[in-house]
């Protein structure tokens, strides 16, 4: 998840779709004329739309494997990999394959005692040994820096003219990106079919460093984030949707490369990847050449998804986080995920709440009542494959507390469940959604990503084709009726940030500092 404010979701990721509309131009209905699809043998899943405004091309490659697919224990290696796909090949990375790979296996076995030794060691002779080891693994890694050749799958491409070089690990599934001049489509498709081939998972641990300090500063210092991932693991009791993406810091301390080759393995496989391409291409030749680059990599029994239902919610659950810092709140009520009809009518739901200075929450809470500086939801957190959270959050503003901000939330909830809506606000709202489409982005990257995250998230990129029919229909009954059935106590969380109360010795130093600032 990006920053505290969060993106809605599904709107927001349509706009790249319709936003074409008025550049081809296309309707939905040519628009689904005009996406190419292709099924390679091995399985994976092509989308290919032709736009021929630039010489240029963006390309993405969606795997369906994220947090909620790690075993217990494991969180984090999903997000991992994805550290792991830059580091090379046999050919890429490195200057001497053959000499680096006992240098790998080497390290594998020092980790395996080390972190054996740290965890659980107890003896004088541990902490001997334990410094032995140590001591060996930065000789080893010194070793075997000598063969790395580091970020050269970022130098040729940048090299080639590349623009926006990028990954992301989601609950949900992983993706790779990059825009390209046209004419360099081949240099992508060899490269990326040698990463899906034959990765190598170099500095594996030296990465594992790097991510626990990525969580430390993204989310154990801040908090908004902090918050969100503890209310998490309240709301959702069973599921994996309840741990954070990133993985626990234990866990992540405790990942071994082979854990991750075998991961990779598992779900890393053509016929569970979607590869979106968008730009000055011509569909048949890029078939052609996909066919030659990656046909030949073997496609795998995916593991049967999780089957894990989230029981239905009993009772409120509410939870504090204590942090020296302003307090916030969030507020997360369980519902469907698309595309059910229910999911439609939360994006609507978070429009006439918080989408711009004439929402609900915005009028109420910042402009009349001044309870609160910032307010929003979000629909769709943490993930879209599985049933999900739609979320109201809020930072009061001094000196009202996050109590204020909450009984005017459900103020502001029950007025829409049960107080007159006017249908031009309904409309209104209609209007800012295809506003918020036709200006998303115009890019072919945009497009890229939103062809390949429908396809991977519903099944289905033709979910745009639907999205605005479905919303047309979405009545001021519905609205009612979804606030009534979700957003009730019995079906919510509330995560609240306090600070930490003030110990008798910190209360005596305080006194003393304001002392000495009023003599002064």
């Amino acid at each position: 998840m990006g920053e505290r404010r969060f993106r809605r979701a599904w709107t927001a990721r349509l706009t790249a779709l319709l936003s074409v509309c008025l550049l081809a131009p296309l309707t939905a209905q040519n628009l689904e004329d005009r996406v190419v699809e292709h099924t390679l043998d091995n399985g994976m899943k092509l989308l290919i739309l032709q736009r021929e405004q630039s010489p240029t091309v963006a390309l993405n490659i969606w795997v369906k494997a994220g947090g909620v697919d790690e075993p217990i224990g494991k969180t984090g290696i999903a997000h991992m990999l994805e550290h792991m796909l830059f580091k090379g090949t046999k050919t890429l990375g490195t200057t001497n394959y053959d000499a680096e790979a006992p240098l790998l296996e080497e390290l594998d076995k020092l980790y395996e005692e080390h972190d054996m030794l740290r965890d659980h060691g107890e003896s004088d002779e541990d902490a001997v040994r334990l410094a032995q080891v140590t001591a060996r693994i930065e000789e080893v890694t010194a070793a075997q820096r000598e063969f790395i050749l580091n970020n050269q799958l970022d130098e040729i491409y940048s090299y080639h003219g590349s623009v926006g070089l990028n990954a992301a690990t989601g609950k949900d599934y992983t993706f790779y990106t990059i825009s390209l001049p046209s004419n360099k489509i081949e240099l992508w498709m060899r490269l990326e079919s040698e990463r899906m081939r034959d990765p190598i998972f170099r500095e594996f641990y030296v990465e594992r460093d790097v991510v626990m300090e990525e969580r430390r500063q993204t989310t154990e210092s801040n908090p908004g984030r902090k918050l969100l991932e503890v209310m998490s693991t309240v709301a959702f009791a069973a599921h994996p949707y309840g741990a954070p993406t990133i993985g626990w810091m234990s866990d992540i301390n405790r990942l071994k490369r082979k854990e991750a080759e075998a991961f990779f393995k598992t779900y890393y496989a053509p016929n569970n990847a979607v590869v979106s391409i968008v730009g000055d291409v011509e569909p048949e030749w890029v078939i052609e050449r996909m066919t030659h680059y990656f046909a030949g990599i073997s496609p795998q029994e995916i593991p049967e998804r999780i089957g894990t239902v989230e029981p239905k919610q009993e009772g409120e659950r509410r939870v504090e986080v204590e942090f020296d810092a302003e307090s916030e709140i969030y507020i997360g009520y369980h519902k469907p995920s698309p595309p059910h009809f229910d999911d439609y009518v939360f994006d609507m739901i978070s429009s006439l709440m918080s989408d711009g200075r004439t929402s609900r929450l915005y009028k109420s809470l910042i402009e009349e009542k001044q309870l609160a500086v910032d307010v929003g939801c979000y629909n769709g957190y943490p993930g879209a494959r599985y049933d999900n959270l739609f979320i109201i959050y809020a930072t009061p503003r001094h000196p009202h507390t996050a109590a204020d901000v909450e009984a005017a939330i459900y103020e502001e909830l029950d007025r829409l469940a049960n107080g007159p809506i006017d249908p031009r606000e309904m409309e209104k709202v209609r209007n800012q959604m295809q506003a918020g489409f036709i200006r998303g982005l115009d890019s072919n990257l945009g497009m890229a990503r939103q062809l390949g995250e429908f396809e991977v998230m519903t099944g289905s990129w033709r979910y745009v084709v639907e999205f605005m029919d479905n919303v047309s229909k979405i009545t001021e009954d519905d609205v009612r009726r979804a606030i009534k059935q979700y957003l009730t106590k019995s079906n919510r969380t509330v995560g609240i940030l306090v600070k930490p109360p003030i110990e008798e010795g910190d209360e005596a130093a305080e006194m003393s500092d304001e002392s000495m600032m009023e003599a002064q």
